[in-house]
């Protein structure tokens, strides 16, 4: 009797602070005040709209911003972007899955494995050189690898990689 009075105890215990953790998760999420600039879909734990996680700039940055100063080849010269790294974003959203597919306003689709935005620092670019990205130069969103600090990457898989204009991203 005293064993099972125990586990009740200890599984009450648990239901105590799993219950305001997930609490606290779908607070953090609340719904967009601005315009919806990016959609997260599949297999999330972290919702706040039918359609999955929706986001509006504010909400992007919320999730802390990092700056990375890099050449690439789309741009002359070196630029500063910002914005939130990758893995935030899917801590955000309690994603589950091994592959990211990642649509632009139009439609290129994109395959980015989660484990790239585990090894880099691969932000969600929000800002260039300061200013908010717009659709005119490849905004609201650009998936931006250090290419200057990785030199791995300065090849064709991870160039197809940064898409620019996002528009939602699917775990799978």
């Amino acid at each position: 009797m005293r064993s099972l009075l125990k586990a009740l105890g200890a599984a009450l215990l648990a239901i105590q602070f799993v219950a305001p953790v997930n609490a606290l998760l779908a607070a953090e999420l609340a719904p967009p005040s601005g315009d919806i600039i990016l959609t997260v879909t599949g297999v999330i734990d972290t919702t706040n709209a039918a359609e999955g996680a929706v986001f509006d700039l504010a909400m992007l940055e919320a999730l802390g911003t990092h700056t990375t100063v890099t050449a690439t080849p789309w741009y002359d010269g070196a630029h500063s972007f910002t914005g939130p790294l990758g893995v935030d974003l899917l801590k955000a959203v309690g994603a589950h899955g091994t592959t990211l597919k990642v649509t632009a306003l139009n439609d290129y689709v994109t395959e980015i494995p989660v484990e790239d935005f585990e090894r880099y620092p691969v932000l969600l670019a929000t800002r260039l050189d300061g200013a908010a990205m717009s659709v005119r130069d490849k905004g609201p969103i650009f998936v931006i690898y250090p290419f200057d600090d990785a030199p791995e990457l300065n090849n064709e898989t991870y160039y197809g990689r940064s898409a620019w204009q996002v528009k939602s991203i699917e775990v799978k």
